[in-house]
């Protein structure tokens, strides 16, 4: 019996550092300084980028950024005057995105993903890249080296050409290719390619190089993302606990390494990879680049003044005079969707960070997917896996209601004993334990359905928090996002009153120590179940319905069954 108070005492302990924990997060968080950047940092020059590698021996200055891996040598353009272009920005808009391109350098400095709201019936969508003055997270790409418009060598930033300033996807359409000019004063033209395609979060940029000058051209393919240091926007925070924000890069030898902001502050990036990726996560939502299959890249990390710039560099492409060449890597901006990102690049799936129960939360997501494919639901669909789960401890679960049922039928046997042997606790032990054998009672019988489902519990707590596709996600009646806590608390009142019930079937503890927390428990974990997402609040109130009734029925048979016995 000292066991189960040690279990009790603990479970409670542990409780209540939660409560804490959820109470810290939503009412005593201090407020994040957002970070304010001024317009001219995503002007054309911002492209700039120097970074100094190992093998170059030069010393990193102020603000420099990439540099080539052949020289080490620095990289940056002067702007071009703002003033002299008309029609600045081309808006691209697809099925899923609608991107804003600067003709400027030619990057995506806007986003909006049409699928998803900003918030829930906002109707207005997420903006997951942006350019403003609170707010600056953008994907540049660009050619620096010896002749790259992007390098420090050119006079200014390229000012790129297009046929229109709008583009989109038409109907039956499921390619849109979106082409930008620009000649150099050599006679080298470029051609600046965003490749989109139907219902795709992916964005193939490739430059194609028509070297129509006298002598070689040589240049480094560039990909970046550049983001200030402001709080992830679409953080749902839960219980203490809070999507990553920073930095992921991948390589074969090591697939999954994460760079914070204080990282990316103390330590520059800057590596060799051959097939690996990197990417920038927030809560549901990701950016990132993937080069070339088998092509080798420098990934680097700097500031450019309040900005964390990542990215990563190509070796030199030389095209000879007369001669062409295509250059690229593919970006991706976007919500984390598993197929989508096991897709396109090895590891990159990892992003969907469902904890260290992966191995239960990733089989839990496939399931209750496939549930939601059958009934277009996602509270139905947990609901069923609640019954799926249910049904496959339910033998576990019977054998221990049947421990309980039994120490529910000799109850009076205990409270005898307790009057014989009350000033003895040695004597009281040794009687109990005599009974318990006899009876083939599992005195921590009661403790095995919570322990053993308790894994399935954090797992699916890691699924409704991590899987995009829950965001938003309606149930029922005032259940309009299944992700986020009940906003009217009704499902831990329910879930409290089937706690209760459920105590009250199982025997009371001998120890009045114990048989207090226990009536304290379902208020205990009502009050836990306010901050947690509505999803799991439904799981575990459907869960306690299914182990009511198998309980119920099962402590029905056991007293029936020993209802003639005399002890």
């Amino acid at each position: 019996m000292d066991i189960q108070r040690i279990v009790l005492f603990a479970g409670l302990a542990i409780v209540s550092y939660l409560m804490v924990l959820a109470w810290n997060e939503d009412y005593n968080q201090p407020q994040t300084t957002q970070v304010v950047e001024a317009e001219s940092s995503v002007n054309g020059n911002a492209m700039a980028d120097d970074m100094v590698l190992p093998e170059s021996g030069s010393t990193v200055s102020g603000n420099d950024e990439f540099a080539t891996p052949e020289t080490g040598s620095l990289s940056s353009t002067s702007a071009a005057a703002e003033g002299s272009v008309s029609n600045r920005y081309i808006t691209v808009t697809t099925d899923v995105f609608q991107l804003k391109i600067d003709r400027i350098g030619g990057n995506v400095v806007e986003s909006s993903l049409l699928q998803y709201d900003e918030s829930l019936n906002s109707e207005q969508p997420l903006k997951l890249l942006s350019s403003t003055q609170t707010r600056t997270y953008l994907l540049e790409s660009g050619l620096i080296g010896r002749d790259g418009p992007d390098g420090r060598n050119a006079s200014q930033a390229p000012v790129f050409n297009a046929e229109s300033s709008e583009f989109e996807l038409s109907e039956g359409q499921d390619e849109l290719n979106i082409d930008l000019t620009f000649t150099t004063d050599q006679g080298v033209a470029i051609t600046k390619r965003y490749q989109l395609a139907r219902d795709s979060y992916e964005i193939g940029v490739r430059y194609l190089i028509s070297n129509n000058s006298e002598s070689d051209w040589q240049g480094n393919f560039t990909g970046k993302i550049v983001r200030d240091q402001a709080p992830d926007p679409t953080s749902q925070a839960s219980m203490g606990i809070k999507a990553y924000l920073g930095m992921v890069v991948s390589t074969p030898e090591d697939p999954y390494e994460k760079y914070d902001f204080d990282d990316l502050s103390e330590n520059r990036i800057n590596q060799s990879v051959t097939n690996g990726w990197l990417a920038f996560l927030q809560h549901y939502f990701l950016t990132a680049w993937v080069p070339d299959r088998d092509q080798t890249a420098q990934f680097q990390s700097t500031r450019r003044d309040q900005l964390h710039v990542m990215g990563f560099v190509y070796p030199a492409t030389t095209v000879a005079a007369g001669d062409t060449a295509e250059i690229g890597a593919t970006a991706y901006v976007g919500p984390k969707i598993i197929d989508r990102l096991e897709a396109l690049a090895p590891n990159l799936d990892r992003t969907v960070d469902f904890g260290w129960l992966f191995f239960i939360s990733l089989p839990l997501f496939i399931i209750l997917e496939w549930f939601y494919g059958l009934v277009g639901n996602w509270g139905v669909a947990i609901i069923l896996l609640t019954v799926l789960v249910k049904a496959v401890f339910f033998h576990l679960s019977a054998t221990s209601y049947k421990s309980m049922a039994k120490m529910r039928a000799v109850a009076p046997q205990l409270t005898r004993l307790k009057e014989l042997y009350g000033d003895d606790r040695q004597r009281m032990s040794q009687e109990m334990m005599a009974l318990y054998k006899r009876e083939k009672i599992n005195p921590l019988g009661g403790c095995l359905p919570i322990l053993v489902q308790m894994p399935v519990f954090i797992s699916l707590y890691w699924v409704l928090f991590e899987s995009v596709q829950l965001r938003h996600a309606p149930f029922m009646l005032w259940i309009q996002d299944l992700s986020v806590m009940d906003p009217y608390f009704i499902l831990p009142i329910l879930m409290g009153a089937s706690m209760f019930i459920q105590m009250s079937l199982n025997p009371t503890p001998p120890d009045p120590m114990q048989a207090k927390i226990m009536k304290l428990m379902p208020l205990i974990f009502t009050v836990f179940f306010l901050w947690f997402p509505a999803g799991l609040v439904l799981y575990w109130l459907v869960n306690n319905i299914l182990s009511i009734s198998q309980q119920w029925y099962i402590t029905r048979k056991i007293e029936a069954e020993t209802a003639g016995k005399k002890y």
